[in-house]
């Protein structure tokens, strides 16, 4: 069965890279219109809006930070205005550990940045499109928590992590809050996923071998996979799955 997403318009934020940008990819070759987000990278942004348009499908890049209300608000906008309507699918991807800090080295403003990163952004990127969800009478919203909700996450990242645990509690209580407009809200949660700025960013080529080492299918994730639960998740296949977490990690938790 193929999915088809022609005529859904689509939002990925944080989706300039990585995860993000296969994501994006992969709902344009559904057929969805799909709008780009970056924060700073813009050439990085036009290269995922490149890759989309040469396969043939449609695609705008607006720069925004997804931590700011009136940015998120004009975010949303300039897409819609783009393609002539409401937000039908919104993937929540744009997050970050910031910083690995141990909590004696916590400060007012590394915990404001990862929650807002993380948690406020997801949260108010929901509140921005739901009016527009429930004139439809449908809709799709992907969040995205991670294995360290489940593990406390590594070194220095505990914060991350919880922000991590929130967003999952946070998308089943918006999943039953939204049902009766037929919404539906699910999270995918990676765990070691390769090619990503994460892990190029923090986490050493040692931890990757010992991690690799420990996941049963023996292998790094790719932003690929991801991409494939989200396109699962917002297909018909998943119209009867809301408030769930699609675990991506090749094994190395199992719940």
């Amino acid at each position: 069965m193929n999915i088809d997403l022609t005529g859904k318009i689509a939002l990925v934020t944080g989706s300039n890279v990585g995860i993000g940008r296969a994501i994006a990819i992969a709902l344009a070759e559904s057929g969805a219109k799909v709008g780009v987000n970056c924060l700073r990278s813009v050439d990085q942004g036009e290269e995922t809006v490149a890759a989309i348009r040469a396969a043939g499908g449609e695609a705008v890049l607006v720069q925004a930070d997804v931590t700011d209300l009136a940015q998120i608000d004009r975010l949303v906008s300039e897409v819609e205005r783009a393609f002539g309507g409401s937000i039908d699918i919104l993937v929540n991807n744009a997050g970050h550990l910031v910083q690995r800090v141990d909590n004696a080295g916590m400060t007012e403003e590394i915990y404001e940045k990862i929650m807002n990163v993380n948690l406020k952004s997801t949260v108010f990127m929901c509140k921005r499109v739901l009016a527009g969800m429930k004139a439809k009478g449908a809709g799709r919203i992907i969040n995205m928590t991670s294995i360290a909700a489940h593990n406390g996450g590594g070194p220095g990242a505990s914060l991350y992590a919880a922000s991590k645990a929130a967003i999952m509690a946070y998308s089943k209580g918006l999943a039953k809050e939204v049902a009766f407009s037929g919404i539906t809200v699910n999270n995918v949660s990676p765990g070691f996923i390769g090619n990503t700025r994460f892990h190029d960013t923090f986490t050493t080529d040692e931890a990757r071998k010992a991690t690799v080492a420990g996941i049963p299918l023996k292998r790094e994730g790719t932003p690929e996979d991801v991409a494939g639960a989200v396109l699962y998740l917002v297909s018909d296949l998943a119209s009867y799955v809301t408030g769930e977490t699609i675990e991506i990690n090749g094994g190395l938790l199992m719940r």
